[in-house]
């Protein structure tokens, strides 16, 4: 009976050990592991087959998805134990959320290493392998940072004072009727037309091509926000300033605690119509007018076939964009968390 006893228990503990590794081992972060895969291909493909035309870098480029490899690996690893760490939980769980996405760059890097460099289907110069934007990245570094910060220094001034102007503007003609019978009919006849449209006009009549650039920049972002900002002044709730003129209240303190804040959903929705139009017209601007910049860098190495470099600042272009719609909508979140909460 007692050796019959000692055999369950043994039988117990072994299956518990056997379930414990069975349950960590289903722990294991999948996408973690098949991005490993995907990407260590990604290095295989780079150093294992010769190119069709010599491309520089592609020795680092290798090295950089070994790297990227390396840290999804020991993510996927690590992964199970973060639970123990509650600060951890938002990366990781952004992180696990994000995991198709690096197994689709893994692909697409190594698609794209195959069909540039290797086997040529899309042929130089018209196109480049990662490692050509690479090799752009680590040669020409400080003249594409400097177009960087020319550019954001353009976009921050007129996307600044095209906002801060398209919102009062906005809010006068969501609150006055007479603003709104003058003001809206020439905001609908501007409002269509593109803003690279007044190029000849504003190189004209501005004095530097920066100013004439940065008021472009205004007028494509500040037309969408003074129309979705008057169309959230006017459709406010009546009952709030029925409330609010009960307490007491002015206009004043009913356009600003009122009408204000009431309109922000429809701002917000104009900062980013407007974002995306500023950016385009920034591009446009800056190939124009400018010596400097993203538009000028663009323009300036197409003209000398280096497409590569055309493509490393189209990639940089898009991040930062990217970039900016994400920290705005952090901004949104942060202002309209009445609006999720279900105050109004």
């Amino acid at each position: 009976m007692t050796q019959v006893l000692q055999q369950d228990v043994l039988t117990e503990a072994g299956s518990s050990r056997s379930f414990l590794r069975t349950s960590r081992l289903s722990l294991l972060w999948r996408d973690g592991l098949l991005a490993t895969t995907t990407w260590l291909a990604a290095a295989w493909s780079a150093v294992a087959w010769p190119d069709v035309v010599k491309w520089n870098d592609t020795t680092l480029w290798s090295w950089l998805m070994i790297g990227g490899a390396v840290i999804w690996a020991a993510f996927s690893v690590i992964m199970p134990w973060t639970i123990r760490f509650p600060r951890l939980r938002g990366t990781v769980g952004a992180l696990r959320r994000n995991g198709p996405w690096l197994i689709a760059l893994g692909v697409v890097f190594a698609l794209w290493e195959v069909l540039t460099a290797k086997l040529g289907w899309l042929p130089k110069p018209f196109f480049s392998p990662p490692q050509g934007l690479l090799h752009t990245y680590v040669t020409d570094w400080n003249r594409l940072l400097f177009s960087i910060l020319y550019s954001l220094r353009l976009w921050s001034v007129g996307f600044g004072l095209g906002i801060v102007v398209g919102f009062v503007i906005g809010v006068a003609l969501g609150w006055s009727r007479r603003f709104n019978y003058w003001g809206m009919p020439l905001l609908k006849l501007i409002g269509p037309m593109p803003a690279t449209a007044w190029l000849p006009f504003v190189f004209f009549i501005f004095p530097t091509n920066f100013s004439a650039s940065a008021f472009l920049i205004a007028l494509a972002s500040g037309i969408p926000v003074a129309i979705l900002t008057a169309s959230g002044v006017a459709t406010t709730n009546q009952a709030y300033y029925d409330v609010a003129r009960t307490l007491g209240a002015r206009d004043r303190f009913l356009v600003l605690k009122v009408a204000v804040p009431a309109s922000l959903p429809h701002v917000f929705v104009g900062l980013f119509m407007g974002l995306y139009y500023s950016f385009a017209v920034l591009v446009v601007a800056e190939m124009l007018g400018a010596k400097f910049g993203l538009g000028w860098y663009l323009q300036f190495y197409t003209g000398y076939s280096a497409y590569a470099n055309v493509d490393a600042c189209l990639l940089v272009m898009a991040l930062l964009c990217a970039g900016i719609v994400k920290l705005l909508f952090v901004v949104r979140s942060r202002v309209l968390a009445w609006q999720e909460q279900g105050l109004i």
